[in-house]
């Protein structure tokens, strides 16, 4: 016997907290997953008070190379079948890309892509031969243009849209649904994180994480390849298809930089 979940990644804190929240109110058993494990235990005793879900948890590292096999195979020797997917967990950093640490950088890239490409992989079979399935990949209006003094966050969640739609195209046929969601700055632990919350980015044009989840999961369920939360975002991320790359390019540096540059 089988078990079927959502599996949220990141869900310790921000846009993973309230992703929990809104499938359990759907009555949605779950599998949380991030690197604290006080937390997770912490929100999974919440959920399962308001909501009555079975909520497990898994306390790991995804940026390790060997983390989401061994999530996986976690999750099936629970006997959890895996019939939706978040790939919320991801981090930024801001500043001058040589003057951030490597070490820091490479591993924002194991998490934002390697983790949520390989966790794609490691559920796309049984989601397949069920004919029925969601991967919901947390992209951002980031990934619609380069993004100086967050060179390389800007460039992972790039690589989540692309991917992300890529996937869609492939899946479309099988039952399957596949979206990347791409919110612009958002009022969450995120922003502290990455060292933002002083930027003009943040300070002109943070939204709320709740209507971000909304508009996340009304997507999924629609199957629509890409969704830009929020009408400004929506036009920002427009724009940038009628906007000289050079330009972009200035306007967002004009905004990440920090003022102290």
């Amino acid at each position: 016997m089988t078990r079927a979940v959502a599996l949220i990644t990141g869900a310790s804190a921000g846009l993973g907290v309230r992703f929990a929240e809104g499938l359990a109110a759907e009555k949605r058993d779950l599998l949380l997953v991030a690197r604290r494990a006080d937390r997770l235990e912490a929100l999974a005793a919440r959920l399962t008070a308001e909501h009555g879900v079975t909520v497990d948890v898994i306390a790991i590292d995804l940026s390790a190379p060997d983390a989401p096999r061994t999530l996986i195979d976690k999750a099936h020797a629970r006997g959890l079948s895996i019939v939706t997917l978040v790939n919320n967990a991801g981090f930024g950093a801001r500043g001058a890309f040589d003057g951030l640490d490597l070490a820091r950088q490479i591993e924002m890239i194991d998490l934002n892509c390697r983790a949520l490409v390989a966790l794609c992989h490691l559920v796309l079979p049984g989601m397949i031969a069920r004919g029925k399935g969601e991967i919901l990949n947390v992209a951002s209006t980031a990934a619609f243009q380069p993004g100086p003094w967050m060179a390389v966050y800007y460039a992972t969640k790039a690589f989540v849209l692309s991917f992300s739609e890529a996937l869609h195209e492939e899946m479309k046929d099988k039952g399957v649904h596949v979206s990347a969601l791409c919110p612009g700055p958002t009022r969450t632990e995120f922003a502290d994180v990455a060292n933002m919350k002083d930027s003009e980015l943040f300070k002109r044009f943070a939204t709320d994480p709740d209507r971000v989840v909304r508009d996340g999961l009304t997507a999924l369920r629609a199957n629509r390849a890409v969704k830009v939360s929020g009408v400004m975002n929506a036009a920002m991320a427009g724009s940038i298809r009628f906007t000289p790359r050079g330009l972009a390019r200035r306007i967002a540096a004009s905004l990440q930089r920090a003022r102290s540059d």
